[in-house]
């Protein structure tokens, strides 16, 4: 009875005393917070009054203790915290990855648990990006406890969802997504949505995301009538976007096909926006215009020629990355078989040019002013001829999608009726005064020669006279 006794007292002391032991653990209480690597987390101790004292630990290492005495502990982020005088919550500044572990605030006989679960979001190219680039997006997760299963999604800076694709590298620690590609319309910031079930989280972290580039679309077609002054023009974004990075920038031309490439100019935009140009080329008299709108690269062709039409390219250059815009000038011209009037009864050829090929949405047309439907000739090639046998005013359109992108007029005058009254007069003057001198050429020489007849008898008769003159005085 007795040893029966004595293991009934001792089972209920080791009972007792995990009982008691069990009281602090049953006490402290499991909070889970989210923090964001680059950016300040508070970390919540509950409910204190101003007087307590209260001591903050990670991972069972002292952080700091406020109250009746101020201590300073040794844990990695001790100097990247303060504590709330009044709230006696923890700031951590700047958190990291590693900063991730089990927080404890300590006050009384409370002990209050938090584990902090940290995400970090980079983005490719620390976010600075030239259009037509793709975005890479790593999300890496740090905990002390199991890592979340997560479900990530991506909006733009006008709140649109990124369609994105998962990284062949993507773990459950590390996921990495590649985003569309950009176009400069994309500036702005963008929101990565994390997600999680259990436990539930929704955490949005924001990220800026600048694209550099142009305005103008990738590829541009201008078309302008020969002799004209053309200002070719490309708006860049840098200003708009208030990019702080130096990049330079080039502007070519080439007529189409394999032809050799001129440089016409260099130019260099500054950190602090500063733009800089430098003629390159003095090819077909192109010039920087004098006065333009900030943030533009321009080159003007005074009375543009046909040959002058080609690819105009422009080209931003930015740590080895390269993004361009091309416009494609094309030249019209019109030029007639005869020149001046059209004479009465005859017949001229019209022809319309332009300097390349016709893309397959545009054709020529001529067309008569005040003309009906036999007026008309259209061609997709790249010129087209019209016959004209009276006066009128032509017209060639250059058409695209049923748009008139540029036209030019061709007036065909016939010679007038006294024109040719006058032509016949010349005409019948002119033969009458030929006949006429011929005539007189005639009657001249009938003369001349009945001159030199009579000289030739007279000249007879003289010879005759002196033969008979010595006869007589030798008898």
């Amino acid at each position: 009875m007795e040893s029966c006794s004595m293991v009934v007292s001792s089972t209920l002391a080791i009972f007792l005393v995990l009982h008691l032991g069990l009281i602090p653990i049953m006490a402290q209480q499991i909070q889970l917070q989210i923090g964001v690597a680059g950016q300040a987390v508070l970390l919540n101790c509950g409910s204190i009054t101003d007087k307590k004292e209260v001591t903050w630990k990670y991972n069972n290492l002292l952080i700091r203790q406020y109250g009746d005495s101020y201590l300073k502990g040794k844990a990695t982020m001790t100097n990247r915290t303060e504590i709330d005088r009044r709230s006696k919550h923890l700031k951590v500044i700047d958190l990291k990855l590693s900063d991730a572990g089990t927080y404890t605030c300590e006050y009384d006989s409370q002990v209050v648990g938090i584990s902090l679960h940290v995400f970090q979001l980079t983005i490719s190219s620390d976010g600075r990006f030239l259009a037509n680039e793709v975005p890479e997006l790593t999300l890496t997760q740090s905990s002390s406890h199991s890592l979340l299963d997560l479900t990530i999604t991506v909006s733009d800076s006008n709140k649109n969802t990124v369609r994105s694709t998962p990284s062949e590298n993507t773990t459950r620690q590390k996921y990495i997504l590649k985003l569309k590609q950009l176009e400069v319309t994309d500036s702005g910031t963008w929101m990565c949505h994390v997600h999680s079930d259990s436990p539930l989280i929704n955490q949005s972290i924001p990220f800026d995301v600048k694209v550099l580039g142009f305005q103008n679309p990738n590829l541009e077609r201008k078309y302008v009538t020969a002799d004209s002054t053309v200002i070719l023009s490309w708006l860049l974004n840098f200003q708009k976007i208030k990019w702080k990075e130096d990049f330079t920038g080039q502007l070519n031309w080439k007529q189409h096909g394999n032809a050799t490439t001129h440089e016409l100019l260099d130019f260099s935009i500054t950190a602090r926006g500063e733009q800089q140009e430098i003629k390159k080329s003095s090819h077909f008299g192109s010039e920087i215009p004098e006065s333009k709108p900030e943030g533009t690269i321009q080159v003007e062709l005074p009375k543009v020629h046909f040959n002058h039409s080609g690819q105009y390219k422009c080209e931003l250059a930015y740590k080895g990355r390269y993004v361009q815009s091309r416009i494609d000038l094309v030249v019209m011209k019109v030029s007639a078989s005869h020149v001046g009037p059209l004479p009465r009864g005859a017949e001229m050829t019209l022809t319309c040019q332009v300097s390349g090929p016709l893309p397959s949405n545009a054709h020529l047309l001529w067309e008569r002013a005040n003309g009906t439907q036999m007026d008309i000739k259209k061609s997709k090639q790249h010129e087209v001829k019209v016959k004209v046998s009276a006066a009128g005013l032509w017209y060639c359109h250059l058409i695209e999608d049923n748009d008139k992108k540029i036209s030019l007029h061709y007036p065909v005058e016939e010679t007038p009726a006294w024109n040719s009254y006058v032509a016949i007069g010349a005409s019948v003057g002119g033969s009458v005064l030929t006949l006429g001198l011929v005539c007189l050429c005639i009657i001249s020489s009938i003369r001349r020669q009945r001159r030199r007849q009579q000289r030739k008898r007279m000249a007879q008769a003289k010879q005759h006279l002196l033969e008979n003159k010595t006869c007589q005085c030798q008898r």
